[in-house]
């Protein structure tokens, strides 16, 4: 029976058998007795983690430490309100630091001080917040992951990608109403050159559907 720990990137946790690209925490959010969720977060720093480090071991949920939840790929975590980890992903959490202040117009910030931002612009009223989208798809940068519906697609070269539990597949290219999941800040980030790790099915899918050069 899977557990309940894997994250959508409208940071829904539903129980299903795959794990994905990236591990990452809210804080303790289980009861390692039943090894079920007792809330949706414990703490404002929302992290993604590599699942392998320094060759060790967790047994998921097993006890009172932080409460292991998976991602597809960094678009997935990124748009569900989560940050790269600045322990076991010390570069890319710089690279995205810089990102994020050249990208928000702001300089020398701290963890908590995104952690701050991000509280804010992901959740209203306890629930996700979602964003009017205010330019056309071509102009987002890839890794935007935006909503229309029940449905959630990443942006790849300006394109829609349909997201689902297992990775990437191509969508119509025009998407009517949809609103955006990524928080502000993050997108500015995206904006300003961080580049996230993508599921290998989104490059397959744009790779599927891109005619060949003449």
């Amino acid at each position: 029976m899977p557990l309940q720990n894997r994250v959508t990137p409208t940071g829904d946790i539903v129980a299903i058998p795959h794990r994905g690209l990236f591990t990452g925490n809210r804080g303790i959010i289980h009861d390692p007795a039943t090894k079920t969720l007792t809330r949706r977060w414990a703490s404002q720093a929302w992290l993604t983690c590599v699942c392998k480090f320094r060759r060790r071991r967790r047994e998921v949920m097993a006890t009172r430490s932080w409460t292991e939840l998976f991602f597809l790929d960094e678009a997935t975590a990124l748009a569900a309100g989560h940050r790269p980890c600045f322990y076991c992903r010390r570069d890319d959490a710089n690279r995205f630091r810089a990102a994020w202040e050249q990208g928000n117009g702001i300089s020398r910030v701290l963890a908590r001080d995104i952690d701050a931002v991000l509280h804010r612009e992901r959740l209203s009223g306890g629930r996700k917040r979602l964003y009017a989208l205010t330019v056309p798809l071509r102009e987002l940068p890839d890794g935007a992951m935006l909503a229309e519906g029940t449905e959630c697609y990443l942006i790849v070269q300006g394109r829609p990608l349909k997201w689902s539990h297992g990775g990437y597949r191509a969508a119509p290219d025009s998407i009517w109403g949809p609103m955006l999941l990524t928080p502000p800040s993050t997108l500015r980030a995206l904006a300003a050159g961080y580049v996230p790790v993508l599921h290998p099915s989104a490059m397959e899918a744009i790779a599927a559907t891109t005619p060949p050069s003449s």
